[in-house]
């Protein structure tokens, strides 16, 4: 997401150092299985909420909505793993929006 202007991404693996890195518009979703991103994203460009706070409600459902049509384009396993226990993985989801 270097240098993100607009649109919606979601992030099922890692991601590098200093995510975000020029990150002014759009949103993602960020799968946090390791439990380190929050050592790896920009501090200064971005904010970080998580998707299973209180008052989230829409951004899992677009999340789901999302993983879902991924699934169905590709086939992938791992969007279905997660849809199928998408309430145990929801909590490693993070929301990352330009500050």
């Amino acid at each position: 997401c270097e240098y993100m202007t607009d649109g919606v991404v979601v992030v099922l693996g890692k991601v590098g150092l200093n995510f975000g890195a020029g990150f002014t518009g759009g949103l993602a979703y960020v799968l946090d299985v390791d439990r380190d991103f929050v050592d790896r994203y920009n501090h200064e460009l971005i904010d970080i909420h998580r998707v299973s706070a209180e008052g989230f409600e829409n951004y899992r459902q677009h999340l789901h909505r999302l993983i879902g049509r991924h699934r169905e384009l590709t086939g992938s396993i791992w969007a279905q793993q997660i849809l199928d226990e998408f309430r145990d993985y929801i909590g490693k989801f993070w929301l990352v929006k330009p500050k």
